[in-house]
């Protein structure tokens, strides 16, 4: 592992390309170590103070107000992205860009709003915890709006990684001192909105200061190009949310809040860890993309060089959270969640798994323009997630549910590896595009 490490990261001095993406990498670890790791330091107190139940209402709530982020998304932060990237030198159409998903956004919002209200102010199992719901939107908007999708087509993430370190060091703060009972739960989808805010409010003024990007009327034509784009990795991702957003929601609306707990404690242990996997990820893409896009030839010796490094690394990664889960499980979530020590250690392969298929279709497929393959896989397993799962959760519940996930995982990462290799795009094997 070292060794492909050393060998990935050599002759780092001297060029230009490879030193942006380590400093990309290294920014967006600390962005995303601030977004998740935070939240993990408060983890363990939450748990403990929220309790069982109060704590899945919480991740219920997300999971549900998740199908809003997934719409007003459009599948951006990759498309948009990819346009970014190609034409960052050029002032005049990144502003046309900007300008365009913005509006698509805010247009999107507003839809979205409108339909949470529908539900919330219609099914009486959400009518409930209103209030909640409408908090946990807001926090989720403040975040989807927040263009990091501009930044990391710019390979500037620099800009950003330290003051979303502070607004989420202030909300961990935060949590801490006004969070104190069970009754306090509902603070702290507030706590977190008014950070989000914070630090979209100030990126935009950096989107405007330092890259000289102006508000401005964008053309119709442009509205219809960006959803043209995006159009095949927003149903992507619709189709991805149907097997991760959906478990922890088909699992609330099957049984209750306590069984949500469960599952979403360990989930919540994984889930940090694969933000480390997505800061790796988003700062290599947009290299891959123009790698792809300018010396295609090279570009597969690059992936085949992430594809060991990524193996090697989450391999052992996985084999320790399995061997440890035991101790994770008391140490971070505390006695009260020992039902959720089988969940982890059926999660445990997941990094693995999602490290790999990151590589396979993300890096690879999107790069070289598979998106409707890419498309027809995590659609395929989104419904194949859906129906193991009313399978399955009524039998064996929060332990359903990750058995569920887990093998739509599997799913995923085989397909498109099957699919690359099938196609000529070989990761394994004889050099090939």
């Amino acid at each position: 592992m070292i060794r492909v490490f050393t060998n990935f990261f050599t002759k780092i001095q001297g060029d230009r390309e490879k030193q942006t993406v380590f400093i990309n990498f290294i920014s967006l670890s600390l962005l995303q170590g601030a977004n998740y790791i935070f939240p993990l330091i408060t983890f363990p107190y939450l748990v403990r103070v929220l309790g069982v139940e109060k704590w899945g209402l919480l991740t219920f709530a997300s999971a549900t107000v998740t199908y809003c982020q997934v719409i007003i998304d459009y599948g951006f932060n990759l498309s948009a992205t990819r346009e970014i990237s190609i034409h960052r030198n050029n002032k005049e159409i990144l502003q046309e860009i900007f300008n365009t998903v913005m509006v698509i956004k805010t247009g999107l919002a507003i839809i979205s709003f409108f339909l949470l209200n529908m539900l919330v102010l219609n099914v009486e199992k959400f009518k409930q915890d209103l209030i909640l719901y409408y908090l946990t939107f807001g926090t989720m908007l403040a975040q989807t709006i927040f263009p990091a999708w501009f930044f990391q087509g710019m390979e500037q993430m620099k800009y950003i990684t330290f003051l979303n370190i502070a607004g989420r060091g202030l909300s961990t703060v935060a949590i801490f001192i006004f969070i104190k009972h069970k009754s306090d739960y509902i603070f702290v989808p507030f706590i977190n909105f008014c950070a989000l805010i914070l630090i979209l409010i100030i990126s935009l003024f950096i989107v405007s200061k330092n890259f000289g990007i102006r508000i401005k009327k964008t053309r119709l034509e442009n509205i219809k190009y960006q959803l043209k784009e995006g159009w095949h990795i927003f149903t992507s991702m619709v189709a991805i949310s149907l097997y991760t957003t959906s478990t922890p929601f088909i699992l609330g609306l099957l049984t209750n809040n306590t069984m949500v707990g469960y599952y979403s404690a360990a989930d919540k242990i994984i889930q940090a860890i694969k933000g480390i996997i997505g800061a790796f990820s988003q700062s290599l893409y947009p290299y891959i993309v123009n790698k792809v896009h300018s010396i295609r030839e090279k570009s597969l010796g690059i992936i085949r060089k992430i594809t060991k490094f990524v193996a090697l690394s989450t391999g052992i990664l996985s084999c320790c959270i399995f061997l440890l889960a035991i101790p994770i499980v008391n140490i971070v979530l505390g006695k009260a969640y020992s039902n959720s020590i089988v969940v982890l250690k059926i999660l445990s392969i997941h990094p693995f798994l999602i490290g790999l298929s990151n590589v396979f279709g993300i890096q690879t497929m999107l790069s070289f323009n598979r998106k409707k393959a890419f498309q027809n896989i995590v659609l395929s397993a989104g419904i194949l997630n859906i129906l193991i799962a009313l399978i399955l959760v009524p039998l064996y519940q929060y332990i359903g549910s990750a058995i569920s996930i887990t093998i739509t995982e599997m799913f995923v990462t085989l397909s498109t590896l099957i699919y690359l290799q099938k196609t000529g795009i070989r990761i394994i094997g004889v050099k090939s595009v």
